[in-house]
């Protein structure tokens, strides 16, 4: 009887030390999961951040109109969307309402649409009548001059060429940072 009792006292104080061993593990995870909340996370630029000036190109639009960067001589609103890109579905509405009222009209939007002209049809025809439409491959002409890494991809350019904004969203375009 001696015997089971000390046994049964044994098992008792194992499990004893294993939860305070336990609830001492759920603090430092609540720690460290603090800690990892109060660090903000950065996402990858998507394409040149602002500040940064576009690289050469040059391209012929859908109605036959020849844009450059030589020819972005004021602010210009530029959009690219793929059509394997399920968020550029959702963007793509949104942007072409904002080049409706952007200053300037059309010869100041740009829409590049990264594709085939079959793949790229029905977003061309959303387009056209608010934006200055290009269709090209991926790392070509303006995705390669805005450095485009991922879709939708967004900017706003001053009139030098510029990136004042870019972002995925609308609401990166108009979060301008501070003058510097």
């Amino acid at each position: 009887m001696p015997f089971l009792t000390a046994l049964v006292l044994g098992v008792g104080v194992l499990c004893l030390i294993d939860l305070l061993l336990t609830v001492g593990v759920i603090r430092r995870l609540r720690t460290h999961e603090e800690m990892l909340a109060a660090r903000p996370v950065a996402s990858p630029p998507i394409m040149l951040p602002p500040g940064a000036v576009i690289g050469a190109f040059s391209a012929v639009s859908t109605d036959g109109v020849r844009v450059s960067a030589e020819t972005l001589t004021e602010p210009a609103l530029v959009g690219v969307f793929s059509p394997d890109c399920p968020a550029c579905g959702d963007r793509l509405p949104q942007f072409a309402e904002r080049a409706r009222s952007f200053p300037g009209g059309r010869g100041n939007v740009l829409a590049v649409l990264v594709g085939t002209e079959e793949e790229v049809a029905a977003q061309r025809r959303a387009l056209e009548p608010v934006a200055l439409v290009l269709v090209e491959e991926y790392g070509t002409g303006v995705t390669k001059a805005l450095r485009v890494e991922g879709f939708p991809s967004l900017a706003l350019l001053d009139g030098h060429g510029t990136v004042l904004a870019s972002g995925s969203t609308l609401a990166d375009l108009d979060a301008l940072p501070a003058p510097a």
